[in-house]
């Protein structure tokens, strides 16, 4: 009987902790220095578990998604449980600790996801609610939890963000057609899979060559997303980005960010700050941006997922250098032929250390993500 009641128990948390990693992606790359936590505040008078309480981390932030729970459940947290898919913070900053907040509420039970590997957390906010006599289950969807804060987790451990390179290769994997630019090879389904993944992202990243064989936008522009559109970044050493060019017409609207060296045009460099574009002062290896240098200078910005979308060799250097943490595959029905340009990887072709996540079918299109363990 006691096994029954402790597998119904299992289900239960398994089940609301599933939704509050769903209502966390709601801010998803909209917190800045802070992870999309999500929290539930969930009470059982009797007559089975209502959520009586939802928070998620707000933007650029705070409060954190434990307070605004809290704040909406009010007096109905009190001998409730509290599902919250990272462990509560446990440090003093601008707000007290998030752990203190559940112990003052009088909530009783605590179920958490993915532990915080930042050492003024790790450990310590569980501790709290122990001491108070709170009952904890840890790890309850901790991969899912994991997973979903893979940027923050990068950030905190590698102190930069999570690299995901997206690639949309044609059946014979090619990426483009040479001297065409920009062509399609993914169906209008998977084009808005990858609107949705940058919405969730803190900015996307090409090369140069890509920025002026395709003068691309990227931005999201999907109906009710176009205000999350991330920040753009070029990796353009000689600051060569022309002042016509759609990403520096648009820079004063969605932020562009222009990684160049100091050996870089002066006049062109003037040109674009007028133009809205930032200028990344960043060190050059053996004739290109120095990529670890600017991950790290991002991640000190507050950036914890960036998207590669641009260019085979931005795609090979970030793969050569070991920077990459994710990769999506979107595979397009029709092949390219001899004037293709190879990819740098394909299905069966993944660098060491990756583990296949997830694979779906969106349409004639196939999408693969793999995933480097931290």
């Amino acid at each position: 009987m006691a096994s029954s009641s402790a597998s119904q128990q299992d289900r239960i948390d398994c089940r609301y902790m599933a939704a509050a990693l769903r209502l966390s992606r709601k801010h998803l790359g909209l917190t800045s220095t802070n992870p999309a936590v999500g929290t539930l505040i969930v009470r059982d008078d009797g007559n089975g578990p209502v959520i009586v309480g939802r928070g998620v981390t707000s933007i650029g932030g705070r409060p954190h998604a434990e307070a605004e729970a809290l704040a909406e459940a009010g007096e109905l947290a009190r001998g409730a449980t509290a599902y919250v898919t990272l462990e509560p913070c446990a440090h003093h900053g601008r707000t007290p600790p998030c752990a203190n907040a559940l112990v003052t509420s009088g909530i009783t039970r605590v179920v958490g996801a993915a532990s915080d590997p930042d050492p003024r957390v790790s450990g310590k906010g569980y501790a709290i609610l122990r001491s108070a006599g709170i009952d904890v289950r840890e790890g309850v969807l901790a991969r899912e939890a994991a997973d979903q804060l893979a940027g923050y987790m990068n950030r905190s451990l590698r102190k930069r963000p999570e690299v995901i390179l997206k690639l949309a290769l044609s059946a014979d994997g090619m990426i483009g057609r040479r001297g065409e630019g920009q062509i399609g090879i993914t169906g209008e389904i998977a084009r808005r899979q990858v609107h949705i993944i940058r919405a969730e992202t803190d900015a996307i990243l090409i090369g140069i060559g890509t920025a002026l064989a395709d003068d691309p936008e990227l931005t999201v522009r999907l109906p009710g997303l176009r205000s999350r559109s991330p920040a753009r970044i070029v990796l353009d050493r000689l600051a060569r980005l022309p002042v016509a060019s759609k990403l520096a017409r648009s820079a004063h609207d969605v932020p562009v960010l222009v990684a160049a060296c100091a050996e870089s045009s002066t006049m062109n460099r003037a040109e674009l700050e007028r133009a809205g574009v930032k200028l990344l002062a960043t060190e050059s290896f053996d004739g290109r941006v120095a990529l670890p240098e600017l991950l790290e200078d991002l991640g000190n910005q507050g950036m914890s997922r960036v998207i590669v979308e641009g260019g085979a060799d931005t795609a090979r250097a970030f793969l050569e250098e070991e920077l990459v943490d994710r990769i999506m595959l979107f595979y397009g029905p029709e092949a390219i032929g001899a004037d293709g340009i190879a990819a740098p990887i394909g299905r069966d072709h993944i660098p060491a250390g990756f583990s296949l996540m997830r694979e779906a079918r969106y349409g004639e299109d196939t999408f693969a993500e793999w995933i480097r363990e931290i």
